[in-house]
């Protein structure tokens, strides 16, 4: 769970302003209500400035009760074993960080419609550039990445490559640290898409590819569904029915017109309108 950093009052709950709700535990929000409180916190942020006890709460609040897109979203590259499962959920939640960071409501656009590119991005990117030939533990993995910019600020202030001792000094670790590091980036290659997924796999066996995420459909579903929600609600009732029994219990036209006492040819008049002014609405301005 987040800290939330919001002051305390003397009664122990914390101090938050009267036009939010305190939430203890932002993961544990329906994700429906979070949509709809996402917006108001969002639109709160806005207006609180960095650094403060109440934008570090709302910023918090906003990012446990939007884990559920980053799950979402991770589901995509399930393939690739528990473990590295959880660095996805990582780099994951950097995105929805930036997605938020970034978020401007001007633009009239669900937050998660916003988000969810922000999140496979990260994921993506996080695939494309950690690609381990060998198993290296997590402390020399973050010593590489130290070293590959020790390497780089020297270079550039020697105007040659570094030794190990300068590496040592500028780091401040032992050259038997540094040397270490080094001989584990070696495990650290771009290796080619096609070889086998893994050791016992045989040459026509499954390939690495073969077990990266795709474009999923249902993103796009997703998307969509959020997109139409507010359009539907400006539906009058009539419209709204017709909607609900020709796509969601997926009844015909004759069918629908039965329970409605109206000919088929009235309900399909009265479905193209309203897809109509659906279409419309999903088009850009």
């Amino acid at each position: 769970m987040i800290t939330h950093e919001a002051s305390a009052s003397s009664t122990g709950t914390p101090e938050v302003t009267d036009d939010l709700p305190w939430i203890e535990d932002g993961s544990k929000v329906a994700p429906k209500d979070a949509r709809v409180l996402s917006r108001v916190f969002l639109n709160r942020l806005q207006d609180l400035e960095e650094g403060t006890s109440e934008y570090q709460y709302v910023r918090n609040t906003l990012i446990e009760m939007n884990l559920s897109l980053v799950a979402f979203a991770a589901r995509r590259f399930r393939n690739r074993g528990s473990g590295e499962m959880e660095d996805v959920i990582q780099v994951g939640t950097i995105g929805l960080i930036k997605a938020i960071d970034r978020f401007d409501l001007s633009r009239e656009v669900e937050f998660t419609s916003f988000a969810i590119p922000y999140i496979v991005g990260e994921i993506k990117r996080f695939f494309r550039d950690t690609t381990w030939a060998v198993h290296v533990p997590r402390r020399l993995q973050e010593l590489r990445v130290e070293l590959a910019r020790s390497k780089e600020v020297l270079g550039a202030a020697l105007d040659r490559p570094p030794t190990v001792a300068e590496l040592s000094a500028h780091l401040g670790l032992t050259e038997d640290e540094v040397i270490e590091g080094l001989v584990a980036a070696n495990g650290y290659v771009a290796g080619s898409l096609d070889v086998p997924g893994s050791a016992e796999d045989s040459a026509d066996g499954p390939t690495y590819a073969d077990t990266l995420g795709d474009v999923d459909p249902a993103l796009d579903l997703f998307e969509d569904l959020h997109a139409l929600g507010p359009m539907l609600q400006k539906l009058d009732e009539r419209e709204r029915t017709i909607i609900e029994m020709r796509f969601g219990q997926e009844m015909t036209q004759a069918e629908i017109g039965r329970e409605l006492n109206l000919s088929q040819m009235h309900i399909s008049r009265l479905l193209t309108r309203t897809l109509g002014k659906l279409r419309v609405g999903l088009l850009p301005a």
